[in-house]
């Protein structure tokens, strides 16, 4: 079987490094916020492009606690795409803040800047611009936007780790940057973990709202546990080393299934221009979309749908969030996204073995 996503097989690309390090850290008599989190958040900061870094438990905390930061809470609207991971909105909803909705380009996936005017509220205070499957959302005008109306801009990394936009790194340009390291991600931990990036005073603060609101163990603010321990931080460190080759490794899987694929009854993936994309997913459009993923499968080829319900459509949101009028992209995409698999273990003989399967579909459809 070749899995759509394969975080072991990175494991074992860098097994001996990673064992020593959490050896090193089990020997050790710190394992929550010590000096494996210390390097890690300067070592990030510094790859990222910002002056600081915080280490948090998951990416959604990430979020959650960028707009605590913000003083972002009860009654404040937040504004953002339905086409995402939902850990973004239900980030927004547990501060007590109204996600707000809108559509996204049909191009390239990310948050459409169309239709920022016609959501904004006198209640209006942020914008989070999820940087989806590896690749920049429109950030000149989302920010530009955010500029004339005094919003905050968050930048959603969890799938961008590493990637660039007119030659800055994502998580550099907004407010604040939030990144996932569930293990299926570009920079990924062997269990949960987070980042926050910022270069302004806000470090400080959410560095307190990540313990409790601490500040010499008394609670200047009202925080909470969201603390990166030292095991998932040294596993992160030596990842971080390979981040950029890893992610080289996704382009060069990209541009030989761009470069197959091309003459197929597909949409392949687009990048928008001055963006440098990681690839964290390979998202193709296809017309058949159930009968196309049962017949992978029967290859023994694992593919996913990210992601296969918007989240205004989904039980736990569906009448609870403010929608733009027009959703249509983002509920047609749904019948027809799949994603191919992608990491930088993925061999080109697999990736051949993928290709000759897509190939043999559409020939058998007569295409």
């Amino acid at each position: 079987m070749i899995l759509c996503a394969n975080p072991s097989a990175q494991f074992q690309s860098y097994q001996a490094e990673i064992e020593e390090a959490a050896l090193a850290v089990m020997r050790g008599n710190r394992f929550i916020l010590g000096e494996a989190v210390e390097s890690l958040e300067q070592e990030f900061a510094n790859y990222i492009g910002t002056s600081e870094a915080i280490g948090v438990a998951n990416g959604t905390d990430a979020i959650e606690l960028a707009l605590r930061a913000l003083n972002i809470g009860t009654g404040d609207e937040v504004i953002t795409v339905s086409h995402t991971a939902v850990a973004t909105v239900a980030a927004i909803e547990v501060t007590g803040a109204i996600p707000v909705l809108v559509d996204v380009e049909p191009q390239f996936y990310t948050l459409d800047p169309l239709q920022l005017a016609e959501v904004i509220t006198t209640n209006t205070k942020a914008i989070i611009a999820v940087h989806l499957y590896g690749q920049a959302a429109d950030l000149d005008s989302i920010f530009d936007f955010c500029k004339s109306n005094n919003l905050y801009l968050i930048e959603d990394c969890a799938q961008a780790h590493g990637a660039k936009y007119k030659g800055r790194r994502l998580g550099s340009i907004g407010d604040i940057g939030c990144f996932s390291c569930y293990p299926t991600k570009n920079l990924g931990a062997i269990g949960d973990a987070g980042l926050i990036t910022t270069s302004n005073e806000l470090a400080t603060k959410i560095r307190k709202l990540r313990e409790y609101g601490w500040s010499n163990r008394i609670s200047e603010y009202k925080g909470r546990n969201s603390r990166l321990d030292e095991m998932q931080a040294a596993i992160l460190r030596i990842k971080l080393k390979y981040l950029d080759s890893d992610n080289e490794k996704r382009r060069q899987l990209a541009a030989y299934y761009n470069d197959q694929l091309s003459n197929l009854p597909i949409k392949t993936p687009e990048i928008r221009a001055e963006v440098e994309s990681v690839y964290h997913l390979y998202v193709i459009q296809v017309m058949e979309q159930q009968k196309f993923i049962e017949y992978l499968l029967d290859k023994g080829i694992q593919v996913g749908i990210h992601y296969p319900v918007p989240v205004h459509l989904q039980p736990a949101y569906k009448n609870r969030v403010r929608l733009a009028r027009n959703m249509r992209v983002t509920e047609n995409l749904t019948n027809k996204i799949v994603s191919l698999p992608m990491y930088p273990e993925l061999s080109i003989q697999e990736a051949t073995e993928i290709i000759n399967a897509v190939k043999s579909f559409f020939e058998e459809q007569g295409c």
